[in-house]
């Protein structure tokens, strides 16, 4: 069975992408969508049948003769496990290859812990869940990680992290590989926002940015309905664009007049100090927002404007039809977004705004972990991932 799947040419690695968006078909229509044999046809299912990754459903209405069997992907043959990553808390989640949930655990854990004892957490959990559901390791196909700082994804390590002590540079994939011998993804947290919006949008979108705004500013941008993670993954680092009028500020990073230093939370909590309120966090700043103090209300509606000010250079570069506003100060009300608002719909021109939709994200955190199983199942069910699977499942 392997040896056909490996084979060149038109395999059964490639026939199963016609099947995997999960829409039955049969073997003539197959056939008809890849020039191939009927008989070539049914030896690709067969492979994929032994997988059971594809699996018949129901029989076709016949038009004359023997009926023909639907074929469709089987979202319960294999699993994936995701993990979401915050400051202080954890999610993980079991699910099956159309991302449907089967099992999730969340609990308070701190990433500052450091790595071992943070995916040692995530090894023990993900093994709980896999036991409560009746599932062997060996139905695993592939692991999503998502960190709440930079990461090098095609490594997997991350990469200078402001808030993951003893992280930098870590091989997260070779730590976990240890126990689950499968292909592991790991992503930065507003990457995998952006994934998990994307895939539950009722009408979905092709173009899309989301921000996250909370102690730091980071972007997720997908266009024509691909990531865009750049030559090193750090494509949306807007919280280090240059605000203009704002270099008297030194940012954290050493340059000056960076929108994080200028737009972000602590600094949004500092210039509130000043002024007389007792605002030691991001968690103060949304406090006092909510209980309506004008101060902080016209902090947020002003941080609101500077991150729209680079937004506009954003829409002009990437034009997206949505721009989706997330993280801890983005629930502080509608302040923050309206000062966004104002700004890019003033800035930007006419045709990149009039269809441009600016809304909050999600109001809960189980995007992101679902982005990260979104990650993990186009991983599994690529070509490569699907000949993995088959070099694994052969005796």
């Amino acid at each position: 069975m392997s040896a056909q799947l490996l084979t060149k040419g038109f395999g059964a690695s490639d026939l199963f992408q016609l099947l995997r968006d999960g829409a039955p078909q049969t073997r003539a229509q197959l056939a008809s969508a890849t020039g191939l044999s009927r008989s070539t046809i049914a030896l690709r299912l067969d492979e994929l049948i032994e997988l059971e990754l594809v699996a018949p459903i129901r029989d076709a209405v016949s038009t004359g003769g023997r009926p023909s069997a639907l074929m469709a992907l089987n979202p319960a043959a294999r699993v994936v496990l995701a993990a979401e990553f915050g400051a202080s808390h954890a999610t993980v989640t079991l699910v099956d290859l159309s991302a449907v949930v089967i099992a999730e655990h969340t609990e308070d854990v701190e990433v500052a812990l450091g790595p071992e004892r943070v995916l040692g957490w995530f090894i023990d959990v993900a093994n709980r869940l896999l036991d409560e559901v009746g599932r062997p390791p060996s139905d695993v196909v592939a692991i999503g990680i998502g960190l709440p700082g930079p990461v090098e994804h095609e490594t997997g390590r991350p990469k200078n992290p402001p808030i993951m002590p003893g992280w930098d540079d870590f091989d997260v994939p070779h730590f976990i590989r240890a126990v689950f011998d499968v292909r592991v993804l790991v992503d930065n947290d507003v990457n995998l926002l952006a994934l998990g919006e994307r895939a539950t949008m009722a009408s979905g979108t092709e173009n899309m940015i989301l921000i996250k705004v909370s102690t730091g500013i980071g972007a997720g941008i997908v266009s024509d309905g691909r990531l865009i993670r750049g030559a090193q993954g750090i494509a949306g680092d807007l919280g280090h664009v240059q605000v203009s009028g704002r270099q008297e500020i030194i940012c954290t990073c050493g340059n000056r007049g960076c929108l994080e230093a200028v737009a972000g939370g602590p600094a949004i909590a500092a210039n509130l100090r000043k002024a007389g309120l007792p605002t030691y966090s991001v968690r103060d700043v949304v406090k006092a927002a909510r209980s309506g103090n004008v101060l902080a209300t016209q902090a947020l509606r002003q941080a609101g404007r500077d991150i729209g000010e680079v937004l506009t250079t954003c829409v002009s570069l990437i034009n997206p039809s949505a721009i989706l506003i997330g993280g801890s100060l983005a629930r502080a009300g509608d302040h923050l977004i309206a000062g966004v608002r104002e700004v890019v719909y003033a800035r930007s021109m006419p045709l990149a705004t009039s269809r441009l939709t600016i809304a909050p994200s999600r109001p809960d955190e189980s995007a992101g972990v679902i982005g990260a199983a979104v990650m993990a199942i186009e991983s599994a069910l690529s070509r490569t991932g699907i000949e993995a699977m088959a070099r694994r499942n052969a005796p």
